[in-house]
């Protein structure tokens, strides 16, 4: 699994570039988005890249994919959403900081997931309980 964090402008980027995330990167959201202070993300953002950055953010959000970081990287390498989006692995000291701040943040609002809440497309000749088909081609490397 794979803590992402998101800083943005305002929430409808936010929003937007997350659902960019599931949508073109396909990425699979195991924890709804929290709220986290613009403030913070911006410190941990500097501390991870080792610079100053130089626009601050408004608001952030951060939340947990079912994807490793590395294939997280590589999949929203070849989106563009609109909002600053970073990958925080747990190699970094930020790590346990930003996961202790997720367990008392509120929900973010205004999140809706898109997927399917099935397993996936639902094969129709087959009768009884097992009629999903499973797509796991994207995590196909990980078995």
């Amino acid at each position: 699994m794979a803590l992402i964090l998101v800083r943005g402008e305002n929430n409808t980027k936010l929003l937007s570039a997350i659902s960019d995330m599931e949508r073109h990167a396909s990425l699979n959201l195991v924890s709804n988005p929290k709220v986290i202070s613009a403030e913070f993300a911006d410190s941990l953002v500097e501390e991870i890249l080792n610079s100053k950055l130089r626009t601050k953010s408004n608001v952030a959000t951060a939340f947990f994919v079912k994807e490793d970081p590395t294939l997280s990287i590589m999949q929203i390498k070849k989106i563009h959403p609109p909002a600053h989006v970073v990958v925080v692995s747990d190699e970094y000291e930020g790590y346990e900081k930003l996961n202790n701040k997720l367990d008392s943040s509120d929900l973010f609002p205004g999140y809706n997931s898109h997927k399917a809440r099935n397993d996936g497309l639902i094969d129709y000749k087959i009768q009884g309980k097992d009629r999903y088909i499973k797509n796991d081609k994207l995590n196909s490397y990980m078995k």
